[in-house]
């Protein structure tokens, strides 16, 4: 995957607006304009357009299992599955995992994941432990589930004979990603550390700092921006200051 490609995506879920790009009008829509925005991030790369789908979102009530999640009905995976075959685009399953165990929805996503346009993005903010809500703080993970999960995947590529898949974990905060150096590169698995968090290009740099220091070996670079959040009292970054960062993204993600 690298350093071929460089990874330019939209995020959300179809109907959802506040939760991203991809629920905002015709999913055939945002498919045509990532794959025109990825182009201008190319930088002598090939552009590789992403359709980032909430495959499993965090709630702030239980629901009937306790697990503070509901999962994406498999038609609408399906749906944008079928989308970026015909973009010849990649689709990730992003996973908030609330109380339930990150692991097991991975595994549930395994009809998915043994297609080779297919792969897992976590955001390990909203993985709570027992007696935590969705949004009243911020959850996290630690290099050893990061590398639970990016073994299991590992086990799918050499299975299936797939090219290799993209892991993306999202981190806001340092708190979110405990043990990092506990991480461990898996065979046919990109693992992508994504620096999220809202504000200006001059609060975002520093975020990016802050979160790229004493990056593992065999860990990629993401860079996340919100269209609306960012803009707010500022303005969204353009391509050319995102590639001007160190060391230089390899996936560009936007809210």
């Amino acid at each position: 995957m690298f350093p071929r490609y460089r990874l330019v995506g939209f995020c959300g879920l179809p109907g959802a607006a506040a939760l991203g790009r991809l629920g905002t009008g015709d999913p055939g829509e945002r498919a045509a304009e990532i794959e025109k925005v990825a182009r201008s991030y190319a930088a002598g790369r090939e552009p590789l357009p992403v359709l980032e789908l909430l495959a499993v979102v965090a709630n702030s009530s239980p629901g009937p299992d306790g697990t503070y999640r509901s999962r994406t009905p498999a038609a609408t995976v399906r749906r944008f599955h079928q989308l970026v075959q015909k973009q010849k685009a990649l689709l990730l399953l992003n996973i908030q995992p609330g109380r339930a165990s990150v692991l097991d929805e991975v595994k549930a996503l395994r009809d998915w994941l043994v297609h080779p346009d297919v792969g897992i993005a976590l955001d390990p903010e909203w993985e709570m432990a027992g007696g935590q809500v969705p949004g009243d703080t911020y959850g996290r993970t630690d290099g050893h589930e990061l590398t639970r999960v990016a073994r299991y995947l590992s086990g799918l590529v050499k299975e299936h004979e797939l090219p290799e898949k993209p892991l993306v974990f999202h981190q806001v905060a340092t708190s979110v990603v405990r043990e990092q150096s506990a991480l461990e590169p898996q065979p046919g698995v990109a693992l992508i550390k994504s620096a999220d968090g809202i504000g200006s290009p001059g609060l975002k740099r520093g975020t990016w700092r802050r979160l790229v220091r004493g990056l593992p070996d065999g860990v990629h670079t993401g860079f996340k921006l919100f269209y609306e959040e960012d803009a707010k009292g500022s303005r969204l970054m353009t391509p050319k200051e995102v590639l001007r960062l160190r060391p230089r993204p390899e996936y560009v993600m936007y809210e």
